[in-house]
């Protein structure tokens, strides 16, 4: 071989190289590490971000849990129609993708175009100017989810500010059966006639509605935050008794006082807060249905914990809804085994337990003398260690001193069972912030 020829064939070799390391960039958007997903994809709307995204670290920012079927949607689904979910941050990032899914689904559900933005203002409908981005999925405008499945989109290149409303809008033209969706959001979303997903008006979007349907998750990709924390539970981590569009549920305050303490240059952990309550949520029975509307705790906690970006911690607090729901008494050996073998599954995947004792609810319709006596028997047990890593005391923020079985008057929602707006700040002030680093895990 002359060196002529052994020249052209070592560029022919470094150009075969470096196409195929742009593909596999190209279509890198899955995992938790710091490399940056793809381009944005084609179209209009993602022309001026049409380079990759930015290195840094993949955090969830938002995130939700998938709880059923929607009623009344068992045929057409959203078929024909435009969804647009509204959704506030927890972490800053400059790129950002998305997870739909279609767990609840009994048919493929068809995607033929989906968006992002910047909300133009709180819970608004209307996109900030410059900020609509078209969506991909493996390079495609089209994705098709099978039942019980999901998919997460390609990567953005957009500014995600901090606590920013972000519309996250989907179109299905084909019915796929029962819409996947987290009723209880206490926030307002919408839904429009016909494909609107690049619409940055919101004036089509005339249908208003408290869930958010099909998105499960929004991660971001920056230097804002290193790590997420999810914070696992029922309604009273899913915030069913805040007030709606205000953020005020106990994980949106823990978030709020992480970014401010880091801010102040406190030794805290940098970390978003996504939630992953579901109301009604029990540690060991599963909902009705195939799959199970509200699954237990012992059975989504690797979807809605492990599977979500860059977990470093889990928060849980869980077990309320078995003593209320037992149609006896229940046992609280079994309860908090079950919490046990949640804490089992995070230290499995190296993660970080934190668990919270469970509040009081005398005077509530479902409370009796033996439900109270269980809920001091699992709360005794947390508190002598051995079932979590750290405890945060829920049951001591918010009880009546006067009354420890009753919630402090300041912090009942009226129901004697979930908490005011300032019962969720007094819950997110109980925590110790140092506590959520990376370290220190219990011996079970």
């Amino acid at each position: 071989m002359t060196r002529r020829h052994g020249y052209a064939l070592l560029a022919a070799l470094v150009a075969l190289a470096t196409a195929v390391l742009t593909a596999v960039w190209s279509g890198a958007s899955h995992g938790d590490g710091t490399r940056a997903g793809g381009p944005d994809g084609a179209g209009r709307a993602g022309r001026e971000s049409a380079a990759p995204v930015s290195t840094g670290t993949w955090v969830a920012a938002w995130a939700t849990s998938p709880a059923g079927g929607e009623p009344r949607t068992s045929v057409l689904g959203m078929a024909g129609r435009s969804v647009r979910n509204v959704v506030h941050t927890s972490a800053a990032g400059t790129g950002a993708r998305v997870t739909l899914s279609n767990l609840y689904g009994s048919s493929p559900l068809t995607v033929t175009h989906a968006s992002l933005a910047l909300a133009a203002g709180p819970g608004s409908a209307a996109a900030a100017p410059g900020t609509m981005r078209r969506l991909t999925f493996a390079g495609a405008t089209t994705v098709v989810i099978p039942a019980g499945g999901q998919t997460m989109s390609d990567a953005v290149r957009v500014a995600v500010p901090l606590g920013a409303d972000v519309l996250v809008t989907t179109y299905s033209p084909t019915p796929s059966g029962p819409v996947t969706y987290h009723p209880h959001a206490q926030q307002i979303s919408y839904a429009a006639t016909g494909d609107r997903a690049e619409d940055v008006t919101g004036s089509p979007y005339t249908e208003r509605t408290r869930y958010w349907r099909y998105l499960t998750a929004l991660d971001v990709l920056g230097h804002d935050s290193a790590g997420t924390v999810v914070a696992f539970g029922d309604s009273i981590t899913d915030g069913i008794s805040s007030t709606p569009g205000a953020n005020r549920r106990w994980p949106d305050v823990l978030a709020g006082r992480l970014r401010a303490a880091v801010r102040a240059g406190q030794d805290v952990p940098r970390y978003s807060v996504v939630n992953e309550g579901i109301s009604g949520n029990q540690v060991l029975a599963d909902g009705p249905g195939r799959p199970a509307g509200n699954p237990s705790g012992l059975h989504r906690f690797r979807r809605d914990v492990l599977e979500r970006t860059n977990v470093k911690v889990a928060v849980i607090d869980l077990g309320i809804n078995d003593i209320l729901r037992n149609p006896g008494t229940a046992d609280p050996g079994r309860i908090t085994g079950g919490l046990r073998e949640l804490v089992r599954q995070a230290h499995a995947r190296g993660l970080k337990a934190v668990g919270a004792t469970l509040t009081p609810f005398e005077g509530h319709r479902g409370y009796t003398p033996a439900r109270e006596a269980v809920r001091q028997r699992v709360n005794a047990g947390i508190r002598a260690g051995g079932v979590f890593d750290a405890v945060v005391d829920f049951d001591r923020a918010l009880r009546d001193p006067t009354d420890p079985r009753r919630l402090a008057a300041a912090y009942d929602c009226g129901d004697h069972l979930h908490p005011s707006d300032a019962g969720f700040r007094r819950m997110a002030e109980a925590f110790d912030l140092p506590l959520l680093k990376d370290a220190d895990r219990a011996q079970l």
